[in-house]
């Protein structure tokens, strides 16, 4: 049975998740980090799977942990299609020269600014976007619109991180019945303006936790209010898995299993999910000497480790599919709903 084959690529608390429809279409949805090691992740995946370009590069916003490995990237393998919010609502360039870098890049291919309600148009897919530019989707889903019972509890908070988080390009992508989404660094006040006071998406399949489980987002809102069967947590072992996301993830309703893509050092022994669900662990060592060493709540990044292992989901058009663990080959497959 053909399958949407998602390779979410361990870039140390960044994102870089590449989709590859059953039509042989790409999609990456952002770049990780600068400095080559990220873009190597990619690069090896991409050979892996035998792709000789990437139709669609989305970018969620502009932070070093989202665009830091584009411009290496698009050295390597052409880009067909860029697609993003548009310009950076931050005056800040992420990097010295990025903003001509970029516009470079997208002189010599497609272009989007996506808005809200926008399709990305992969052949079998249906990849809609539901977030961007701080806009939300106007209109229900049909089949959602229902009111979602977590608004009335919702308390608001005064959150200080920068304003691309709050533009992030959210999507929403449906293979058949199987239904994923990506809201990457969406802010926990902007979760409450798109799910309430009716939830516009209804229920998904597989959520990707917003921000890395930190604490500014993932809120019950979206979380509960989606229902995810199966969450993934793009953290790194210092960045992300907070305490408070991992304790809404796992009183969410309906949630069978957390993925992550590392060990949080955050959630300790209490709240990280089962060692065999986590692809990348470290070692005793390295967790005894950051336990002891590193300031409660820094989000340093982390250094290389080889190899890096991923988590790949392979989902089907009926709405199953089989989440497996790439460290040690552990898989499980979730029958439609």
């Amino acid at each position: 049975m053909e399958t949407l084959d998602i390779y979410f690529i361990d870039t140390e608390g960044g994102q870089a998740t590449l989709f590859v429809s059953p039509s042989g279409e790409s999609a990456l949805v952002d770049s990780g980090n600068p400095g080559g090691r990220d873009v190597g992740r990619i690069m090896a995946v991409v050979r892996d799977v035998g792709l000789t370009q990437i139709d669609y590069l989305v970018t969620t916003h502009y932070h070093g942990d989202h665009i830091g490995g584009m411009q290496e990237l698009a050295a390597q393998i052409p880009i067909r299609h860029f697609v993003d919010h548009g310009p950076s609502v931050e005056a800040r360039e992420p990097f010295p020269g990025f903003d001509d870098a970029y516009a470079a890049l997208r002189a010599q291919a497609e272009y989007t600014i996506a808005m809200p309600g926008d399709q990305i148009p992969i052949a079998g897919l249906d990849w809609l976007i539901i977030t961007a530019a701080g806009r939300t989707l106007a209109t229900p889903l049909p089949g959602a619109g229902q009111p979602n019972l977590f608004c009335t509890s919702f308390e608001p908070r005064e959150i200080t991180t920068s304003l691309e988080n709050a533009a992030s390009t959210g999507s929403l992508i449906t293979y058949g019945r199987f239904r994923m989404i990506d809201l990457g660094d969406l802010l926990w006040n902007n979760e409450f303006e798109l799910m309430c006071p009716n939830n516009p998406i209804g229920a998904v399949d597989l959520y990707l936790t917003t921000h890395h489980g930190l604490a500014q987002s993932g809120s019950k809102v979206v979380v509960h209010g989606l229902e995810p069967r199966v969450a993934i947590m793009n953290n790194g072992t210092r960045k992300g898995g907070s305490v408070q996301a991992l304790q809404i993830l796992f009183a969410s309703p309906g949630l069978e299993d957390l993925w992550q893509l590392h060990w949080s050092y955050h959630g300790g022994t209490e709240y990280n999910a089962p060692g065999a669900f986590i692809a990348n662990v470290g070692d005793p060592a390295t967790r005894a000497r950051v336990l002891t060493e590193t300031t409660p709540g820094t989000e340093r990044g982390d250094p290389e480790h080889a190899p890096a292992y991923l988590i790949k989901v392979s989902a089907r058009v009926d709405g199953s599919f089989t989440v497996t663990n790439t460290r040690n080959g552990f898989g499980k497959t979730y029958a439609a709903r």
